[in-house]
């Protein structure tokens, strides 16, 4: 009777192991999916951003359908998460109805795949591509009446990180008159749950980046009207203490169709005797420096910002508007550091350099990022303290961007 009675013990107990291993093998295998956490859009009558924000980096493709009559199916596109699950919380069906597209629709494809689709209305061309901090993939739909980005008729410059850049010469000037720019979109970098830097004296970044935002757009209305007669829609993405995504600011001046895009922010370094004054482009490069600066403006880190990089490096030098913020940066940090220079001791220019800025992907106008001052540097801190310092810092951008509209830098 003992050994069957141990057999029946040995068969119960193995029996209670695999039924928890299969358990805990499928708990694993569960916690290891990538998870979608969110879907939100951003939507105006030519141009549509949705984001879909995952809990980690996942691998997806794209997918664009025909119109099917015979099953009364829309144009749908989508996009096939792997290894993915829902999130229990997210809205599976979002209405849409801009125009460009009717709903956003998220299910289960399969145990490894999450698929969204999208109900298309009009399309004139899409983009896909993943952003990091947090992982994301961001889909923007372009209308028919859309304006994009001008294809580069001349091969872009090759600019490294630190270089000083000589403005190309296209066959044919693409320089804007003043008239014809309607729209420009101030960025105050950061804002809300996102300090940004912070000095040693507790100045936060997104205070100071508010302020100048405030006062560019003030001084540029004015100067604008007093020079041209007229003055341009001036538009800030935050007017107040808010947190913004990096997505949707680069949404709010696509859907504005601006003219320019022009990002403010401060820099911060480990070195606290670094200082001075930057102007950026979206371009891929190799510079630490640049590339320090942009990760952490980023809120992510270099390699990172590696994965991210395949998916749009065809576009970073592929359009006009490449040349054209190289001359919008030029012109600012020019007028920006020799301003500073004039009232402040000490004041460098560190140049015009080229990196890849989340805020500046896919911006369909001439964009830019300025980092005014390093909030590290204890002399910077506190002169970025005074009003003062922040209406020279003003005054240099304005004078760039008029200088940038009035076509100097063009050759």
């Amino acid at each position: 009777m003992r050994p069957r009675y141990n057999i029946r013990i040995a068969i119960i107990l193995l029996s209670v192991f695999v039924f928890f291993a299969v358990l805990f093998a499928a708990a694993c295998a569960d916690a290891a999916k990538v998870t979608v956490k969110e879907i939100r859009h951003f939507s105006s009558k030519n141009y549509t951003r949705v984001v879909i924000t995952l809990d980690k980096k996942a691998d997806f493709k794209s997918h664009l359908l025909r119109k099917d009559p015979s099953i009364k199916k829309p144009r749908r596109f989508y996009v096939d998460i792997k290894g993915a699950r829902l999130g229990k919380n997210i809205q599976r069906m979002i209405p849409i109805n801009d125009g460009l597209l009717k709903v956003a629709r998220a299910g289960q494809f399969d145990n490894k795949t999450v698929r969204v689709v999208l109900d298309i209305e009009s399309l004139k061309d899409y983009k896909v591509f993943p952003l990091s901090g947090p992982n994301r993939i961001v889909i923007d739909i372009f209308g028919k009446g859309a304006r994009q980005a001008p294809a580069a008729k001349t091969e872009p410059p090759v600019v490294s990180g630190v270089e000083k850049v000589k403005t190309p010469k296209p066959e044919k000037p693409v320089i804007k008159k003043p008239n014809g720019i309607r729209t420009i979109v101030i960025d105050p970098g950061h804002g809300g749950k996102d300090p940004g830097a912070i000095g040693k004296r507790k100045l936060q970044e997104k205070i100071v980046t508010l302020k100048i935002a405030k006062m560019l757009k003030k001084d540029l209305a004015k100067e604008l009207q007093k020079k041209y007669g007229k003055k341009p829609k001036i538009i800030l993405t935050r007017t107040r203490d808010k947190y913004l995504p990096l997505d949707e600011r680069t949404a709010i001046a696509n859907s504005k169709e601006a003219d320019l895009f022009v990002s403010i922010h401060v820099n911060a370094s480990p070195r606290r005797a670094a200082t001075g004054v930057e102007t950026y482009y979206l371009r891929y490069t190799q510079d630490k420096d640049a590339i320090r600066v942009a990760a952490r403006e980023n809120k992510t880190t270099p390699a990172e910002m590696n994965d991210v990089l395949g998916y749009i490096l065809r576009d970073l030098e592929s359009t006009g508007n490449q040349q054209e913020s190289i001359r919008l940066a030029t012109n600012i940090q020019q007028t920006l550091s020799k301003g500073l220079q004039r009232k402040y001791k000490g004041v460098k220019s560190n140049g015009v350099k080229g990196a890849l800025f989340y805020v500046l992907v896919n911006a369909n106008m001439p964009s830019v990022l300025v980092e005014v001052s390093f909030i590290s540097n204890p002399k910077d801190e506190k002169r970025l303290k005074t009003d003062k310092y922040l209406r020279e810092i003003t005054k240099g951008i304005t004078k760039g961007i008029i200088n940038y509209m009035d076509g100097k830098g063009a050759g």
